[in-house]
Parts: C-alpha cells; sequence; structure tokens
C-alpha cells in the first residue's frame, strides 16, 4: 500500500490528468515534477484504483462478440456489423458499408487488393467504397476467373474496374472463366500469357477481399456460369463440405475436400490466400453460418465483417 503523501500526489495529479485535462508536460511543470515521474504517478494511480478506467459501448457497436471471435477463431481482427434482422438480402448493404469503411481507413498507397469475382457481399463493399485522399500506386486484382455467362460478365468488370477507379489504382483483370470444363481446359487457360501474368502477382497481394459461399451456389454465382454440376455438387456434399473460399470447398474444420473440383479452377488456391497479409471475408446469414465458421477454423481468413446474429452463432458453445 502506498504511503499517505503518494496517494495525495497521485490523487493530486490524476484529478489535474484525467478531470482538468491538463497535460503530462504542464503537470510536471506546474508541480515540479519530471515528466516520466508524473506517467508513473498516473500508472500507479491506476493500480491503486484511484483511477478506473471505462470504455462505454455506444448503442450499436459490439466490441464484446467481435473480441469473442477473435479469441475462439485466432483472428487478428472481427468487425460485427449491428442490424435490424437476420434477412441475408437485408443485411447486404450494411455489410457492404462497413467493410468500405474498413478498406478506406486501413489501405495504404502501394498496395496490391485481390478481389473474388461473383460475390454479392463484395458487390455492396465496392458500391459504398469511397475515394481514399493521398492514396496512390494502388493495383486492383481480380483473384478468380471472371469471364462467364455474357448477361452477368458485367458483375466481375464492376467489381474491379470500379474498386480501381474509386481508389485511383490500376486494375488487372483475369480473362479466364472461374471454373474451366476439364483439368486439362484449366491448365490451358492458366498458362495463357494474359492470365498468367495475372496469376504471377497473386504472392505480391497485401490485401485480399473474399466472400464465402455455401454449397450452394448463390443467386449471383450461378448466373455467372461458373458453377460445378448438380452431380459434383452431390458428390461435395457426400464429401462433407460445408462452404467455399473462391470456388475452393472445405468441410466443417475448414480442410480441403477436394473431389476433382479444384483442378478446374483458375483463381487464387487457399495455400495462396493464407500468405496474404490481410484475407478479409464479408460474409453473414443464418444460410452461410457454417461455412463462415468453417472458413474460419481452416485459417483461410484472418480478418472478419459479419452480422451480429451470425457473430451471435459463431460464438455460441
Amino acid at each position: 500500500m502506498a504511503a499517505p503523501e503518494e496517494l495525495r500526489l497521485m490523487t493530486r495529479v490524476a484529478r489535474m490528468y484525467y478531470t482538468e485535462g491538463v497535460r503530462q508536460p504542464q503537470i510536471a511543470d506546474r508541480l515540479g515534477l519530471s515528466q516520466a515521474r508524473v506517467s508513473r504517478l498516473l500508472k500507479r494511480a491506476e493500480e491503486q484504483g484511484i483511477v478506473r478506467i471505462t470504455v462505454s459501448a455506444p448503442q450499436g457497436t459490439h466490441p464484446g462478440l467481435e473480441g469473442a471471435l477473435q479469441e475462439r477463431y485466432g483472428i487478428r481482427l472481427a468487425l460485427v456489423v449491428d442490424v435490424p434482422d437476420d434477412d441475408e438480402q437485408r443485411i447486404l448493404p450494411e455489410l457492404g458499408a462497413a467493410a468500405a469503411y474498413y478498406l478506406e481507413v486501413t489501405l495504404r498507397s502501394g498496395d496490391v487488393i485481390g478481389i473474388s469475382s461473383w460475390s454479392a457481399s463484395l458487390l455492396a463493399v465496392v458500391d459504398h467504397l469511397r475515394p481514399v485522399p493521398g492514396l496512390t500506386g494502388v493495383r486492383v486484382l481480380q483473384v478468380l476467373g471472371g469471364v462467364g455467362d455474357p448477361a452477368a460478365a458485367e458483375h466481375a468488370t464492376r467489381l474491379t474496374d470500379r474498386m480501381a477507379h474509386v481508389l485511383q489504382g490500376t486494375p488487372v483483370h483475369l480473362p479466364s472463366p472461374g471454373v474451366a470444363g476439364s483439368a486439362a481446359s484449366a491448365r490451358a487457360l492458366r498458362e495463357d500469357p494474359f492470365v498468367a501474368a495475372g496469376m504471377a502477382l497473386f504472392k505480391e497481394i497485401t490485401v485480399a477481399l473474399v466472400g464465402i459461399g455455401s454449397l450452394e451456389p448463390s443467386r449471383v454465382l450461378a448466373s455467372s456460369g461458373n458453377v460445378f454440376a448438380a452431380g459434383e455438387l452431390a458428390e461435395l456434399h457426400t464429401a462433407g463440405a460445408v462452404g467455399d473460399v473462391c470456388l475452393h470447398f472445405f468441410d466443417a474444420a475448414g480442410r480441403p475436400t477436394d473431389t476433382g473440383t479444384a483442378q478446374r479452377v483458375v483463381g487464387i488456391t487457399p495455400e495462396q490466400l493464407r500468405a496474404v497479409p490481410r484475407c478479409v471475408a464479408v460474409a453473414g446469414g443464418r444460410r452461410k453460418t457454417e461455412a463462415v465458421r468453417a472458413a474460419l477454423r481452416g485459417g483461410l481468413v484472418n480478418v472478419l465483417i459479419t452480422d451480429r446474429f451470425t457473430a451471435e452463432r459463431l460464438t455460441r458453445p
């Protein structure tokens, strides 16, 4: 226990700093102390219970859920978005706005941003994204083949080109379907000079932006034509697949469940995704909960932006 004289000094310093708003150098000058001594007294005031610092979370924020997600799954960051209900379509704009803001405040000049095609959640991100003052030298790289049904092809182009335009960066396309007709066709596509040049940049990605899919393809993906046949999906189901990231399927533990489908994908691999410093998943909704859980368990992403209902499901025992 500190002596009464020291307690009085601690209290005086703490009151000046926390209540009166006096900065540490001015406190030191007024009381004839060194700034280092003032800093130590403030620290001791916390230890003695004279100062108790609390953080009051504003309504609509969920720091407890975010911390629980980070601890349970070992990810570097979780952002939980407050939404009024659990409807998948209604939460997409909210997730998109939150993810766009996260990118705006964390992107740095020279970043290489990898973005997946055929994701409604990522399209919502790009639609909410605003220019970042002072950002230069950014490249936006398509990490999954974006060629598909001509009626849906605008989606992949819009993702890459619009993000690059907003960020005043350079788009790099992957001029290939996401799913080739055969493994041999996929190999040939990967050897195409333009496709190979894009894929060679995968190792330079500093920020990856991906969606997480359930076994049943989304409306956007289905309309693109970059889907596997019903029989192949049935085989994946039998093998235990619960979802995919960039068309690479995994089971409930996040382990790959390849039934031959992975050989036909033209895009980034799970190993390459794990090597990206920040791999950001934007996903939520009841239908995708188990897929999101599995992707986290498998270490496929290390930043998750999701809704509060999905976060609650993911953190239950």
